[in-house]
């Protein structure tokens, strides 16, 4: 059975989407199935690898009107698109019974398909972000290297215990790792220190360099993998990537 994961960050522009779009090449890279879902109305991750035009998307799969339907970027590599008629569901499935089980049904006959798939949360703790956490074993939290990142980051822990006592039994934060980062700033540094103390198990030894061609690679319909494979980001997300691999291998 796939490894389920969800990334998240209310907080937006913290590099959750290109870390789900990256890592996911990289895990691809490695030899491993993955699957990535754009649960983001914003679609950010439909529109880096330049899918817009295909449908059926997550939409049309958690209103009832079809089954999840990846669309193959390489062989190996899947994703469940977005569109930005998604920002109306929360609304729309308000009064549906179960509604944050909808997504994990809809994963669960694809999951013996898949080593890994990999959920983009949207920038809020609404009812997709909990659909997310239903349906995924694990949490990973990028944050950006910055004091202000971790404002809000007790609200996320605690969502994540109340999905894990009420909706998905272990549940809990698996991952977290730092984006846009400068080891040459005194205060990245002291963030990071930080973010290890409070995560002592969970933050993993990687970092996510600041680095333009994570910000070109999108503009190109491609992962920074294949955009630029020896720049920084490429060389962060493919450690990033075996990292998780190796977590998930001991398990």
């Amino acid at each position: 059975m796939g490894a389920v994961i969800a990334f998240s960050n209310h907080k937006g522009g913290v590099g959750k989407t290109t870390s789900v779009v990256n890592v996911g090449a990289a895990l691809h890279a490695m030899g491993r199935k993955v699957l990535m879902v754009d649960l983001d109305p914003q679609a950010n991750l439909t529109q880096s690898l330049g899918l817009m035009d295909h449908a059926p998307t997550i939409y049309e799969a958690l209103m009832g009107e079809t089954q999840l339907e990846p669309v193959e970027v390489l062989p190996g590599l899947d994703v469940v698109t977005s569109t930005l008629d998604l920002s109306g569901a929360e609304v729309e499935l308000s009064s549906e019974a179960g509604r944050e089980y909808i997504l994990k049904e809809l994963l669960d006959p694809l999951r013996r398909r898949y080593d890994y798939i990999l959920l983009d949360s949207p920038p809020s703790l609404g009812l997709l972000t909990i659909n997310a956490f239903t349906a995924a074993g694990e949490v990973y939290i990028p944050l950006q290297a910055h004091y202000l990142a971790l404002q809000g980051l007790s609200k996320l822990q605690e969502v994540v215990d109340k999905v894990g006592k009420r909706l998905n039994r272990g549940l809990r934060i698996g991952g977290v790792f730092l984006t846009q980062y400068d080891g040459r700033k005194v205060l990245n540094r002291n963030v990071g220190e930080t973010i290890r103390e409070h995560f002592p198990k969970e933050t993993f030894r990687t970092v996510i360099r600041d680095n333009v061609a994570l910000a070109e690679a999108p503009t190109q319909g491609v992962d920074v993998l294949r955009y630029q494979p020896g720049s920084h980001g490429a060389a962060d997300y493919r450690a990033l990537a075996k990292e998780i691999d190796k977590r998930n291998r001991k398990k």
